[in-house]
């Protein structure tokens, strides 16, 4: 009897399952899948991250007078990075009353101006002593960045300078005939204003000048123009009574030929 109990014992554990590793080992397919997941998480994590400080760059607060200061070091670069934060006042001012265009313009920086100008800058907001980048360009011979300000903003021609004068006048007075034609070309300027001591940019030409020939050659520009020559200053003189004055022979002659 044992010796049957004893032969069912055996036979039963010889037919058990045995026990596998498959239970608990994964396969390679889970495997892959685990490390794909991880992988992906992990990706879109970094995305996550590179816009979140995307986003933080965008809403950096850039300190006043940051865009003047770059302007005023030439530094082309920090201002093209100052003038992407759309918020950032473009038109702020130092203790001048000096924007950072009017800087520019100061400068001669013509590649920051026009970045400035394209960004939308005030091309006629004066400073303490009301010059504006517009007027200044005019006056003092800043022909490349008065040339862009012509073709891509509008001055405002009712604004003028601490002596009543437009942009022509000064442009005519210190001899920036490039200057001159770009004025009248363009066709909005007063030839004829008179500034507070009833100046006009021909009389200036004549009156405050040596008669030379960039002289000569910015009154018969201003006079193919049309400009008076009949006008009249505060003192009672016209451009030919300083030109007879002041013995400038050739330009007396330009305007006798034009006075009615």
């Amino acid at each position: 009897m044992i010796a049957v109990l004893f032969f069912l014992f055996i036979l039963g554990g010889c037919q058990s399952k045995p026990v596998t590793n498959e239970a608990v080992t994964p396969s390679k397919n889970s495997e892959k899948r685990t490390l794909t997941e991880v992988s992906t998480g992990a990706s879109a994590s970094t995305e996550a991250s590179s816009t979140k400080q995307t986003q933080e760059n965008k809403n950096r607060t850039i300190a006043p007078g940051a865009l003047i200061q770059a302007v005023s070091s030439n530094d082309s670069a920090k201002v093209t990075e100052i003038l992407k934060a759309k918020t950032y006042s473009i038109d702020e001012v130092n203790e001048k009353g000096e924007t950072p265009l009017l800087i520019a313009v100061h400068n001669n920086q013509i590649e920051i101006a026009k970045k400035l100008i394209n960004a939308g800058a005030n091309v006629n907001q004066q400073d303490n002593i009301e010059d504006s980048p517009y007027l200044y360009a005019g006056a003092e011979g800043r022909t490349e960045i008065l040339t862009y300000m012509l073709a891509h903003s509008t001055p405002d021609q009712s604004i003028t300078n601490r002596f009543g004068g437009n942009a022509l006048i000064p442009a005519a007075e210190k001899g920036h005939l490039d200057n001159v034609k770009l004025l009248l070309n363009d066709g909005h300027t007063n030839i004829n204003h008179q500034n507070d001591y009833g100046y006009t940019a021909l009389i200036e030409a004549v009156a405050l000048r040596d008669g030379s020939q960039v002289y000569q050659n910015i009154v018969a520009e201003l006079l193919k123009h049309g400009a008076d020559p009949n006008i009249i200053d505060n003192y009672g003189k016209t451009a030919k009574d300083y030109a007879d004055e002041l013995g400038y022979t050739n330009i007396s002659k330009m305007l006798q030929e034009n006075q009615s």
